[in-house]
């Protein structure tokens, strides 16, 4: 399991951040981001997930909390997200304040 701060992934860009997340995801580990993906970055997450699922690699389950709504009622990051292989986790709960999650091994 990787914990990865909010300043970490601060210090990077968009791809640099989500090549980071899914090579992570890909080696078998699950993710926690403290400071979470925006949309646009949980949509090429996925978009680039799908390029890449194999017979070795089934793809990705991610879950998150949304932050609190912004200026003008728009959303802003979320502000935890959990993402690991598709074959080893699987979101059971998920709330606004709880995310249950079942990991098993392949």
């Amino acid at each position: 399991m990787r914990l990865i701060s909010k300043g970490k992934m601060e210090s990077m860009g968009s791809m640099e951040k989500l090549r980071f997340v899914l090579d992570g995801v890909k080696s078998g580990n699950i993710v926690v981001l403290e400071g979470g993906l925006t949309s646009e970055e949980q949509m090429k997450l996925i978009e680039l997930t799908m390029i890449e699922v194999s017979e070795d690699f089934p793809g990705i389950e991610i879950s998150g909390y949304p932050s609190k709504r912004g200026f003008f009622n728009t959303r802003r990051k979320t502000r935890l997200t959990v993402i690991g292989p598709a074959n080893t986790i699987k979101t059971i709960e998920k709330s606004k304040d709880l995310i249950s999650t079942l990991i098993s091994s392949n």
